[in-house]
């Protein structure tokens, strides 16, 4: 196992990074050589004896195709879906882990200053400091649902990004969490915020 990248190589860009997520979320692929297979694999296991839903069934592939190709078109190179259920309730959340594309982001690697950016876009941004991966922007969006493109959803979908910036790089790493529950949105940026806690270079 790899030492943990340390404050003290800041000179050096880390290698790679890890984070904890829990039992029970789905890691997508979102290559497109493995896309398929992947999506075909989550919808056995989230239909596994339900037999009179055909079509719904369908309908989830095809979203998750979209989500897959959209994520990867935008510089994702990681997509966690939720599976877990409370009784009958699916705890429906994703996190998607990625190195935005070029021209994306704002040219600083300064978290205070890209945070004042988020803020004069409209977004509630903050700088915080995780556990392991040092300083970070956590921006907190709650937006209207969109029932067309979530499959009926009405409630409105809560949204926490982390951007991080890789150390003596240009470059950032940005979690964007994502749930519909909106009744259950506190506990479950409780959640978010726990995930992101655990990243870590190495």
């Amino acid at each position: 196992m790899p030492e943990p990248w340390k404050d003290e190589d800041a000179t050096t860009p880390p290698k790679d990074y890890n984070l904890v997520v829990p039992d029970g979320w789905f890691k997508l692929s979102l290559d497109p050589e493995h896309r398929d297979r992947s999506i075909i694999a989550l919808a056995e296991q989230q239909f596994h004896g339900v037999d009179n839903a055909p079509l719904l069934k369908q309908q989830v592939m095809r979203e998750l195709q979209k989500t897959a190709k959209d994520a990867y078109q935008a510089g994702g190179i990681e997509l966690y879906l939720s599976t877990l259920r409370i009784g009958p309730l699916p705890l429906s959340s994703s996190l998607l882990v990625s190195f935005p594309m070029p021209g994306t982001m704002p040219s600083t690697s300064d978290v205070h200053s890209f945070a004042d950016v988020l803020a004069r876009r409209g977004a509630e941004s903050t700088v915080i400091k995780l556990a392991a991966a040092g300083r970070a922007v956590r921006e907190f969006r709650s937006e209207a649902a969109i029932p067309s493109t979530q499959l009926g959803n009405e409630l409105p979908t809560t949204t926490v990004k982390f951007y991080v910036p890789v150390p003596a790089t240009a470059e950032w790493l940005v979690l964007s969490f994502s749930t519909p529950l909106d009744p259950l949105a506190r506990q479950m940026v409780g959640l978010f915020d726990a995930v992101a806690d655990t990243l870590h270079w190495t």
